[in-house]
């Protein structure tokens, strides 16, 4: 195999598949990046049993063949070559030459027949969405999955697509993030659970642009997203999601419309105060008149503010992890928001009038009395 590529075309393409590389495992060819000369194109694919990706990039094919590269190494030197066209070149499967201008590099590879394929998505139900709106999609809800794998089920994002509307939820022990979207044309309804840590590494790559399409497909097993000149290919969470409508579907005896920014500016403000130790709440209360109060007391110090509201309701006082309602707060793109409570006891809910998102929160059990 010999071929010759743009560093920048050939490093993009490595930042790409290096997603899927395997960093912990007993198997050396899964720590490796396939390079396939064939047919013209140079393709670049890593694959880690788990999600798989595969690229294509352009490139002068000189002579065809494959070889697998150690994904660190091969990185690693790409990166630090001067930004110049790079001669890649094999003769057997024991050794390839990299060269750029004065540098030169023989570093080993295995037999690309070892490297395990991409498995085949079939191509029957399909939905089509931005790259723009599923970046959004996966900004406004990964920050609430579980990382922890002994609660398998909570570390995966439900994809749920019903009278063409794509539902994407998300959710661990404290919050539920639920965000929808009209789809385009007649589409297939599905539920299906894809690995959070393969939706992170897909709003890496995606280049989030309007016009841009992703074509997504899926089988009993798997899920196939295809853009530009990328397939990503990820093994779908088994089993059946959390039944959540009855959290989605909670009364409320008070809603209050507050500014965003002021509101973020406020328990931001607060988090100052706060050490990765403490697990105090910040305290809010609604009363009377046309303010929400926001306190916290902690062994640093404490802090009272309160800022203007819309008020429908009952007064009431409750205490939040101020984390969780940041990370709500913050992919908002609103400028008013409406949060919906109904005592110290039960979640809280931030949604827009539209419906199209709904972020659940738990509260955190406080003394009502002693803020009273």
């Amino acid at each position: 195999m010999r071929i010759k590529c743009r560093k920048s075309t050939l490093l993009n393409a490595i930042n790409i598949v290096s997603k899927a590389v395997s960093s912990k495992t007993t198997m050396p060819i899964l720590e490796c990046i396939l390079i396939r000369a064939k047919g013209g194109f140079l393709t670049l694919t890593a694959n880690n049993l788990e999600l798989a990706i595969e690229t294509v990039v352009d490139a002068t094919i000189l002579e065809e063949g494959q070889v697998a590269l150690e994904a660190k190494l091969f990185s690693d030197i790409i990166r630090k070559l001067p930004d110049s066209e790079i001669d890649l070149e094999s003769s057997s499967d024991i050794r390839v030459n990299i060269s750029c201008e004065k540098s030169r590099f023989a570093i080993s590879c295995r037999n690309g027949d070892e490297f395990s394929p991409i498995p085949d998505v079939e191509k029957e139900k399909c939905i089509q969405i931005s790259q723009m709106g599923l970046r959004d999609l996966i900004r406004q809800t990964i920050f609430s999955i579980s990382d922890n794998e002994n609660l398998k089920m909570m570390t995966g994002v439900s994809f749920e697509v019903a009278k063409n509307t794509l539902i994407v939820i998300t959710l661990d022990s404290h919050r539920i993030s639920l965000r929808k979207v009209a789809l385009r044309g007649d589409n297939p309804e599905l539920k299906v659970i894809i690995p959070g840590k393969t939706m992170q590494e897909l709003s890496k790559i995606i280049n989030g642009g309007a016009d841009d399409l992703v074509d997504i497909y899926f089988s009993n097993t798997h899920a196939l997203f295809e853009f530009e000149d990328t397939r990503v290919v990820t093994r779908l969470v088994d089993g059946e999601y959390y039944k959540i409508a009855n959290m989605m579907s909670i009364g409320h005896t008070l809603k209050v419309k507050a500014n965003k920014k002021e509101l973020m500016g406020c328990i931001d403000r607060a988090s100052l105060l706060i050490q990765e130790t403490d697990k105090k709440p910040i305290v809010v209360s609604v009363k009377n008149d046309n303010n929400l109060y926001v306190r916290l007391v902690t062994n640093m110090g404490s802090m009272n503010e309160e800022i203007e509201i819309e008020k429908e309701g009952d007064e009431i006082i409750i205490g939040f992890n101020p984390k969780f309602m940041m990370d709500a707060l913050r992919v908002i793109d609103d400028d008013e928001v409406s949060i919906y409570m109904t005592d110290a006891k039960n979640p809280c809910m931030i949604k827009d009038d539209e419906d199209t998102y709904n972020y659940v929160i738990l509260p955190i059990a406080i003394n009502t009395e002693a803020y009273a």
